[in-house]
């Protein structure tokens, strides 16, 4: 098998944000192959992790997925203050005389988004709505090239590394089967308060876990790259907890149009067009909009929202939330079938340089400064004794299962078959064990007694 077909069968996704699946991406010709080291949010360990770790698997696999796309630039990309995992990378580059290169970058938000790490390591921009691949440019995450660099081993993708940080003991780096539950790998962690809640994610674009039910029932995927535990009065849970009348609310008695949003928005400042400070007046007003036209006019830019949080979570002066104003638009878009046309050819801002997000100091306005402890956390394996695994932990369709119930299965065996006619990505078995349940939307595997 050549390499998209080893990647399609290992049911590599991407392991650092929505999942796309990794054969799709690889089925192309680019100029660029870039690799995304930089851990666009705060307190992520992972990708530090196994770039220490992992350096010549990283720089080999690196090389390899560059010669399939025929790329004449592979780059890993990450930031300078990382000296340790710059180092480790750049000694396994010397000792295979590789062409793959790194970019430094400084530390800033959201450096890890792929618009902004594109137009950072090549100077094109991707268009809005667009791809890398429209710029000549296929970008990967770390936790994805290790996935690749077993798919090439006939190893599929079984088990997660991945970071627990926040109000624990100490930050720990886990090796989980995929299906493991959340819970017990915030157990592993030892955490520090008595009542918390969760963030599966970073603490900008994470998905939080509001109640002890949703946390019990989450279970580790293959997008799952980090766990935050935050006590449950925290500022970051309360922000997410506020409903959308009363964000309407406060927008049309407290936004100020001081355009702090906008200005230091980085889709705008890549030349996109979305204006934040416009959309939160024309919120206020959004009844009045009797037709279509007047409606796309007010709100179409929404769609150009990359969700990153900026906005709200360092911009706004008087704590206001145009990133949940923008996903509301879109939805509302997507509801009344509403498409507004898209840039092709945006230009960077001149002034984008100094307009960048600090790392620190965003990390001190999220209110995590004492979590952010700059420390190599050791890392340590779970074997638990069950495992749920989803069906569907990508983007597109969800695989359909090839077993039943009372099977029993090995860990690697391939337990659900991605669907033809989308996007769809193979799911295999974390653990050996029986099926004790399973249905159209994921099983659960308990491991055999000795």
């Amino acid at each position: 098998m050549d390499l998209i077909e080893q990647t399609k069968a290992a049911g590599v996704v991407g392991a650092g944000g929505a999942g796309f699946p990794t054969h799709i991406k690889l089925a192309a010709c680019a100029e660029w192959f870039i690799v995304n080291a930089a851990e666009c949010e705060p307190l992520i360990e992972t990708d530090k992790f196994l770039c220490r770790t992992y350096p010549h698997e990283i720089v080999e696999t690196a090389e390899t997925v560059g010669k399939a796309l025929g790329a004449s630039h592979v780059v890993i990309a990450l930031k300078e203050k990382y000296k340790e995992e710059i180092s480790a990378l750049q000694n396994a580059i010397n000792n295979r005389q590789s062409a793959v290169r790194l970019h430094s970058m400084r530390p800033y938000f959201p450096a890890g988004d792929e618009f902004v790490l594109v137009e950072e390591v090549t100077k094109r921009v991707v268009p809005e709505g667009g791809l890398p691949l429209q710029v000549g440019a296929v970008v990967d995450n770390v936790g994805t090239i290790m996935s690749i660099f077993h798919a090439l081993k006939g190893q599929p993708v079984t088990d997660k590394y991945l970071s627990v940080v926040g109000a624990v003991e100490k930050p720990v780096i886990l090796h989980v089967p995929v299906g493991t539950s959340v819970l017990e790998c915030i157990q592993a962690a030892k955490p520090s308060v008595s009542s918390y809640s969760v963030i599966l994610g970073g603490p900008m674009m994470g998905k939080a876990l509001r109640s002890e039910e949703t946390v019990e029932k989450a279970v580790v995927t293959k997008t799952t790259g980090n766990i935050i535990v935050l006590p449950a009065d925290h500022e970051l849970m309360k922000k997410a907890d506020l409903p959308i009348e009363r964000i309407r609310t406060r927008a049309k008695s407290t936004c100020m149009q001081c355009r702090a949003c906008t200005d230091l928005c980085p889709r705008n400042l890549l030349g996109h067009r979305i204006r934040p400070h416009f959309l939160m007046r024309n919120f206020a007003k959004e009844g009045l909009m009797e037709t279509d036209e007047a409606y796309l006019k007010a709100f179409g830019e929404a769609v150009n929202c990359s969700s990153c949080g900026a906005c709200e979570m360092f911009s706004c002066p008087m704590g206001l939330s145009p990133r949940q104003v923008n996903a509301y638009l879109k939805q509302q878009l997507r509801e009344k079938q509403l498409r507004p046309e898209r840039g092709s050819a945006p230009a960077a801002k001149t002034e984008k340089d100094s307009r960048r997000i600090p790392t620190n100091r965003l990390v001190a306005r999220l209110g995590l400064s004492k979590y952010d402890l700059h420390i190599n956390p050791e890392c340590r394996a779970i074997a638990p004794q069950s495992v749920y695994i989803p069906f569907l932990q990508h983007i597109g369709k969800s695989a359909v299962p090839v077993k039943q119930r009372g099977d029993v299965v090995t860990k690697g065996e391939l337990l659900a078959m991605a669907t033809d006619g989308g996007p769809s990505a193979n799911i295999h078995c974390s653990i050996s064990g029986v099926i004790h349940e399973i249905n159209e939307n994921g099983a659960l595997i308990r491991g055999r007694e000795e």
